[in-house]
C-alpha cells in the first residue's frame, strides 16, 4: 500500500497486517532468514504469556520528545503513569544541551461514567484549556484502549480544533489492543508527523534526518556530519515543529535501527524522494563502516567518509584488537528489540564472543520497502556458527529458561527488567541502555572495555544468586521445550 493511501487514513496499519510481524518463534537464524525469503514465517501462539509492553507508550513517548507540543492522552489515569517520566526525561535531555522543552502531557482521566456516556466534550474542553495555558506549537489527541472501545471520534475533533486553534492538531490512534507489537507505536507517531506536520519541499538543505531515541551522541554525530558538509536533524528528541515541517527537504534519512525508522524513512522516500539509508546500523566495526560509506555515497561525499574512517581505524583498531584477546571464547545470550538483537550479535562476534542464543521481542519479516531486515541477513551470511533464535515478546520466563540451559558468561539486554533476573541466576548482565553504546570505533572500544570490566568483577552476581530463591523449580527447568509453551510450527 502506498504512503499516499496510508496517510489518507487517520491511523497507520499495525505491523502484523503491514509487515507480517510475529511475537512467537523458536528456531535459529538461518531458518528464520530462509522462511522470511519465501514468506513462510508464521506466528506461534503461546498457551501462557507474561505481561509485555503497550504500543501506546511508544507512540506517546515519541511525540512528547518533540519540543513545545502538547499530547492529550484520552485515557484512564493509570495509562498516563509511564508517559509522565518521558516528559521529565525530555526536559532533562533538552537542558543538557542548553535548550528548553515545554512539551506537556495531559491525561483526561476517563472513568466509568465516561465509558457509558462518552467524554468527547470534556476532551474538547481539556484540549482548548491546554492550548490557552501552554500555547503549544502542535497538539496531539491520543486514544487509549478505553477511548477506542467506546468509539470516541477524536478524528473529527482534531479537524475542528485544527481550524479553531490555528496549529497542527492530529489524532493519534494508539489503542493498546490494536497490536501485540509495541513497535507499532513508533509507526503511529510517525504517521501523525507525516500526516499533520511534514510539508512538501521547497528546496534541498544540507541536512540528514537522524531518527534515534535519546541523542546521547549528538556532539560526536554533529562533528562527523560536519566533515561530510551536512548537519544532523535529530528525531524526535528536541526537534521543533518547524524543523519537522522541513524533513522533506533533507538529503537523506538514517536511523539507529530499522525497527524504529521503517515507517518514517520509507514514507519520506516515497512521498518526497528523500533517500532512506538501509544498512546494518552503526554499531561495531563493520556496521560503522557500511553506515558511513553509504551516507557518503548517497550525498556524494565518499572521499570525506573514507578519510574519516582511516583516521578512526588507525587510532582505535589496535586497542580493540588487544581487548579481543580477553574476550575470545566467551559466550553470550541476548534479549533485545529485534533491531538491536541482530546488531549486537554482530558486534559480539567482531569481539570474539559467541552468541549462543538471541531472543528478539518481536520480528518484522519485511520492512516497508518489502525487504527483509538487513541486520538479520548480514548475521546469517557472516556468523561463523548458526545462532539459536526465539521471538520472546519480553517473556522473562523464556529468557530465564534459555539462560539456565546455556549458562552463558554474559547476558545482554536493552530492558533492565530482564537483566535483574539474569543476575539472580548468577550470570553477568550488561545493560545495553544507550543505543550508541557501541557506536563506531571509539564506542566499540569502550563497549569492549566495559564487557571486560564486567567479567572481571562478578562478586555481586555471585553473592545475589547465592541468597535469592527463584520461583522456578528444577522440574520446570528440565521441561524446557514444554516451558516455551509455543504451539504450531517447529
Amino acid at each position: 500500500m502506498s504512503y499516499t493511501t496510508l496517510l489518507s487514513k487517520p491511523s497507520s496499519n499495525v505491523r502484523e497486517a503491514r509487515l507480517g510481524s510475529i511475537t512467537g518463534y523458536h528456531g535459529c537464524v538461518s531458518d528464520l532468514v530462509e522462511r522470511s525469503a519465501c514468506g513462510g514465517v508464521k506466528n506461534r501462539e503461546r498457551c501462557f504469556s507474561q505481561s509485555s509492553m503497550c504500543l501506546s507508550m511508544c507512540a506517546v513517548d515519541q511525540l512528547l520528545a518533540i519540543r513545545d507540543v502538547a499530547v492529550i492522552y484520552h485515557a484512564p489515569s493509570g495509562c498516563c503513569a509511564g508517559a509522565a517520566g518521558t516528559a521529565v526525561l525530555s526536559q532533562q535531555i533538552a537542558a543538557r544541551i542548553g535548550l528548553s522543552n515545554r512539551s506537556v502531557l495531559v491525561g483526561t482521566d476517563l472513568d466509568e461514567n465516561d465509558t457509558v456516556f462518552g467524554a468527547i466534550e470534556p476532551l474538547r474542553k481539556i484540549a482548548v484549556e491546554t492550548f490557552n495555558t501552554h500555547r503549544p506549537k502542535a497538539l496531539f489527541l491520543a486514544s487509549s484502549c478505553v477511548s477506542g472501545v467506546i468509539g470516541e471520534d477524536i478524528d473529527s475533533l482534531a479537524d475542528e480544533l485544527r481550524e479553531e486553534l490555528g496549529i497542527p492538531v492530529e489524532s493519534v490512534h494508539c489503542e493498546g489492543f490494536k497490536s501485540r507489537i509495541w513497535a507499532s507505536g513508533f509507526d503511529v507517531a510517525d504517521h501523525a508527523v507525516l500526516r499533520g506536520i511534514v510539508k512538501p519541499p521547497k528546496e534541498k538543505r544540507p541536512v540528514i534526518n537522524f531518527k534515534n531515541f535519546f541523542e546521547s551522541h549528538r556532539p560526536q554525530i554533529t562533528e562527523i556530519f560536519a566533515e561530510l558538509g551536512v548537519k544532523p536533524q535529530f528525531l524526535y528528541m528536541n526537534a521543533t515543529v518547524e524543523e519537522l515541517e522541513h524533513l522533506s527537504e533533507s538529503l537523506a534519512t538514517v536511523c539507529v535501527c530499522g525497527t524504529l525508522g521503517t515507517y518514517l524513512g520509507n514514507g519520506l522516500e516515497e512521498l518526497y524522494g528523500v533517500p532512506y539509508i538501509r544498512t546494518i546500523n552503526f554499531s561495531g566495526l563493520a556496521g560503522f563502516e557500511a553506515w558511513l560509506r553509504k551516507i557518503g555515497e548517497t550525498i556524494g561525499r565518499e572521499a570525506a567518509a573514507e578519510a574519516y574512517l582511516r583516521r578512526e581505524r588507525d587510532k582505535y583498531l589496535p586497542q580493540i584488537e588487544a581487548l579481543k584477546k580477553e574476550l575470545r571464547g566467551r559466550t553470550a545470550v541476548i534479549g533485545m528489540g529485534p533491531g538491536y538483537t541482530y546488531e549486537v550479535s554482530r558486534v559480539l562476534q567482531e569481539l570474539g564472543i559467541q552468541t549462543v542464543w538471541a531472543a528478539a521481542w518481536h520480528f518484522d519479516y519485511r520492512y516497508d520497502n518489502g525487504q527483509n531486515p538487513p541486520a538479520l541477513k548480514y548475521l546469517k551470511e557472516h556468523a561463523p556458527n548458526d545462532i539459536g533464535l526465539s521471538v520472546a515478546d519480553m517473556q522473562n520466563f523464556e529468557i530465564l529458561n534459555i539462560l539456565n540451559t546455556y549458562k552463558p558468561d554474559l547476558y545482554f539486554s536493552r530492558h533492565p527488567g530482564s537483566t535483574v533476573w539474569a543476575i539472580k541466576q548468577g550470570i553477568t548482565a550488561v545493560y545495553f541502555a544507550d543505543e550508541y553504546m557501541a557506536f563506531g570505533y571509539r564506542g566499540t572500544l569502550n563497549f569492549a572495555q566495559y564487557i571486560v570490566d564486567s567479567i572481571k568483577n562478578r562478586s555481586f552476581e555471585k553473592n545475589l544468586a547465592a541468597r535469592v530463591r527463584l520461583p522456578y523449580t528444577d522440574w520446570w527447568y528440565k521441561n524446557a521445550s514444554d516451558a516455551m509453551l509455543l504451539k504450531e510450527g517447529r
